[in-house]
């Protein structure tokens, strides 16, 4: 890349990044009430995401061979345990993905 393709491309980085930080705030000021949709989508989207990442994650298992997704297992029972435990996200993904990776290293 050439010195103003760089720089040209360092600026459309940080004008996406300043579009995204700043548009919510210009679109949903705190003086009027947040649309319905933008409410339902706040609700909706993160067991979604959620799940998502659960069906990603679990595609190519398969029970018939290697470890027969005992790792996988125990795992989302790691994940089911945290999460009913703390109810927060990020903590049961977090140690869900931990103990996955202890049981791939060091077990199986």
């Amino acid at each position: 890349m050439s010195l103003s393709q760089q720089i040209i491309t360092i600026a459309m980085v940080v004008l996406a990044t300043m579009a995204t930080r700043f548009l919510p705030f210009v679109l949903f000021p705190s003086g009027k009430p947040t649309p319905k949709y933008i409410q339902y989508l706040g609700k909706v989207l993160p067991c979604a995401v959620f799940g998502l990442l659960v069906i990603y994650c679990l595609k190519d298992v398969t029970i018939f061979s290697g470890s027969h997704g005992l790792p996988e297992l125990i795992s989302i029972f790691v994940v089911v345990i945290l999460h009913l435990w703390k109810r927060q996200m990020l903590l049961s993904i977090a140690g869900g993905t931990i103990c996955y990776m202890l049981l791939v290293q060091f077990v199986f």
